[in-house]
């Protein structure tokens, strides 16, 4: 049966897997139930599948977040706005002529794996149900649109919302604000509420590391990629004494001690929390121990009223096109190889599941070639994949702290260098 390839979703890591399949020739058709390419980024105002907000810039830096077949114009921010972004990924989609092949308000339904060289994509297209049949599945659909709500005792009679709600900071204007995280979206939620809120507070269970944007006017990215070829724990361990050093302890901050090594979570990058901190905007709270109405209970025994809490708890890892007997990742550990091969299911991959400390868009366009290679048959499954898909979780680039957020991290550098040396093997192999 000739190839036909179903590629779910058109957000930064499907227009990538359409772009590089096709290139070697192969049918495929994408589906997304967005308007337009872009997937996140695509910034909705109304509560949607975006995840960014109004102010929303990227944390890791362009020069190492650009596509390799497509870099940013000179004239994009370092740190570039989700409006910057949604035009460069219009941009690559016009370029490498991606719109025809994308079915958009398009969600896909249900996926059924009948055998080694068909599956049945039911899709829901106009309010119309209708199944569709490929000979290979391309899951692209994020992990970042399901958001993972916390829980405490007792019943909090205010507002609460997720990170995945907030779209703007004007709707908190003269209210009490807490924010629960001390991860990304969290230090950016409290900074941008501080400036028009009564009051934000910010609630940390345990010390995170704030990493400033700029290390020595460079993007921190860019600086620590210098020292890329130093082996990962040593610099890592560098790289949290140089942020140290800029920053200072979070004591000194009112925040709870760091007492993970650098890399054991995904860093936090945020050059105004401090900042704010220390000028009276935003006030450091511990773990939360329960509710009470109006007011939140801290474990260190203080107690404060507050209309709206905000929580910032990630996102739970989900394919719901999926029978969950089928495939569940939701909790537990990840065994794919390379993040994108599952060890028995050869007409299945993966583009863009993983959470690199760093972009994911580069390591999803190198799996897209990969995947393109391995469709075509240039790039033949090793025969031990078993075990390959095993070592996956056994022994991960990084060790973090045990959590459904740290199961699918991989080194930034490290993660592209396995990938290109696949693909650049496999090619020059290839008859």
């Amino acid at each position: 049966m000739k190839k036909r390839v179903c590629v779910i979703g058109a957000g930064p890591s499907g227009i990538a897997a359409v772009k590089n399949i096709r290139e070697e020739g192969v049918d495929v058709v994408a589906y997304d139930a967005n308007q337009d390419v872009g997937g996140n980024w695509i910034f909705n105002e109304k509560s949607s599948h975006s995840s960014v907000f109004e102010t929303t810039h990227i944390i890791s830096s362009k020069t190492l977040s650009q596509y390799e077949d497509f870099p940013f114009d000179s004239s994009v921010a370092d740190y570039p706005s989700h409006q910057e972004l949604y035009t460069y990924f219009q941009s690559y989609a016009k370029l490498f002529d991606l719109y025809r092949s994308i079915k958009f308000n398009t969600m896909v339904q249900h996926c059924k794996r009948i055998d080694a060289s068909k599956w049945e994509v039911t899709i829901k297209q106009n309010g119309i149900e209708r199944t569709e049949e490929f000979t290979d599945l391309v899951v692209c659909n994020g992990h970042h649109w399901k958001p993972k709500q916390p829980t405490y005792p007792g019943v909090f009679n205010g507002e609460i919302i997720h990170s995945h709600q907030f779209k703007k900071a004007a709707p908190f204007a003269g209210k009490k604000v807490l924010v629960i995280g001390g991860g990304n979206s969290a230090c950016d939620v409290a900074v941008e509420t501080s400036r028009i809120s009564k009051k934000t507070s910010i609630s940390w269970r345990r010390g995170y590391r704030i990493v400033p944007k700029f290390i020595f006017g460079k993007p921190s990215d860019v600086f620590a990629s210098k020292i890329a070829f130093i082996p990962t724990a040593i610099r890592n361990s560098l790289s949290g004494l140089i942020a140290k050093l800029i920053v200072g302890p979070n004591r000194f901050y009112g925040l709870p001690k760091v007492t993970h090594k650098m890399g054991a979570t995904h860093p936090t990058l945020n050059s105004e929390l401090l900042y704010k901190i220390r000028h009276g905007k935003v006030h450091p709270k511990g773990d939360i121990h329960h509710f009470d109405g109006a007011k939140v209970h801290f474990k260190d025994g203080s107690s404060e009223e507050f209309d709206t809490i905000i929580a910032c708890t990630g996102y739970v890892l989900s394919h719901p096109f999926f029978d969950q007997k089928f495939i569940d990742y939701s909790s537990g550990p990840v065994p794919l190889y390379l993040k994108m091969f599952h060890e028995a299911y050869e007409n299945l991959y993966f583009i863009g599941m993983f959470q690199p400390l760093g972009c994911i868009w580069p390591g999803a366009e190198q799996q897209s070639k990969l995947a393109a290679l391995a469709l075509t048959g240039k790039w033949k499954r090793p025969k031990n994949m078993k075990v390959l898909c095993k070592r996956e979780v056994t022994h991960p680039h990084i060790k973090q702290i045990d959590s459904s957020r740290h199961t699918i991290t991989v080194d930034f550098h490290r993660f592209l260098k396995d990938l290109k040396k696949q693909i650049s093997m496999k090619r020059k192999n290839s008859p």
